[in-house]
């Protein structure tokens, strides 16, 4: 099968860690042995998170007094999918000796118009306190919301169009290159008024994102990997109620936090709904478990999985 993977931020950094270079990479490398096992079955295509990478970045940027300005978002959404496909490339490539592995630099097409421009949504960087989150903001012009118990930056969140370079990852997948893509949702980018690419200022919902990917390349299966086994009803509360299998008509019939779930509940309806091919959601080391049907929260138009001819 054609298996697309939108693999979470917590694949590379743990909530509370620090976002030190070789703690991300030895947590990556841990993450990598499920996908490998994957990859040697399937024809595997990976996007990722970079929600805090993209924070420390900016953060960076914004305190450096050697530039005239901050660099833009879409300028370090770019430089974050260099670095994680590094990591993962490299991981990868240990994992699968003799195996073509190759990361891609990728655009993303958003709408300029489109109304997340206006009202902030996508959490970036690190936690803070309620205090040092509003001092922040005040420093450097940051938009910041509750997170859980923590408070944290957020910046527009557009919905994506198409990424711009879809075939020619379709090439490398058919050519049976393991294909690291559209890395945090993908460099956001708009056609300005002469018909050309312009980056903007945004972070992309990278499981929106894997949605879209995954409907254009024509994927069988499409998994958004996080640090949660299931989709849950009322979660965080006693009445928490796991799914298993269900259809975009249920799903959407709940409620699912924006900053968190919602985004990814959202990307497995579309996907569903639009190709008629499972979506699922669960954790990074069930990879193979939700592929055979025993573990996360499987997605399809009639809440049955595996079929009969994926067996």
């Amino acid at each position: 099968m054609r298996v697309l993977v939108a693999l979470g931020g917590n694949a590379l950094l743990r909530r509370g860690q620090r976002p030190d270079a070789d703690l991300q990479e030895n947590n990556l490398r841990a993450s990598v042995t499920s996908l490998a096992r994957l990859a040697e079955r399937h024809e595997l295509i990976i996007t990722h998170g970079n929600g805090p990478q993209v924070g420390v970045l900016a953060l960076e940027s914004a305190q450096d007094t050697n530039l005239t300005r901050p660099y833009p978002l879409d300028t370090i959404v770019a430089e974050t999918q260099g670095m994680i496909g590094y990591w993962l490339l490299q991981a990868l490539q240990n994992a699968l000796p003799g195996r073509q592995v190759a990361a891609l630099v990728t655009q993303t097409l958003v709408s300029a118009v489109d109304p997340a421009f206006k009202n902030p949504t996508k959490f970036v960087g690190e936690i803070y306190s309620q205090e040092e989150a509003e001092k922040l903001a005040q420093e450097y012009g940051w938009t910041v919301k509750q997170d859980g118990r923590y408070w944290r930056r957020v910046v527009p969140s557009p919905a994506p169009r198409r990424v711009v370079e879809t075939r020619l990852i379709g090439r490398l997948v058919r050519d049976g290159v393991l294909t690291v893509c559209a890395g945090g949702g993908g460099i956001p980018v708009i056609r300005n008024e002469k018909g050309r690419l312009q980056g903007v200022e945004a972070v992309i919902d990278k499981d929106l994102t894997g949605s879209v990917l995954a409907e254009a390349l024509e994927a069988d299966v499409f998994m958004m990997l996080t640090d949660v086994p299931r989709v849950a009803r009322h979660f965080g509360t006693p009445e928490q109620e796991d799914i298993t299998h269900t259809t975009p008509h249920q799903l959407r019939a709940e409620r699912f936090p924006a900053g968190s779930m919602g985004p990814k509940v959202e990307a497995a309806c579309r996907f569903v709904e639009t190709t008629g091919d499972m979506a699922a959601i669960g954790m990074l080391d069930e990879a193979e478990r939700i592929l055979e049907g025993r573990g996360g929260t499987i997605v399809t138009p009639n809440a049955t999985w595996p079929l009969a001819s994926t067996l």
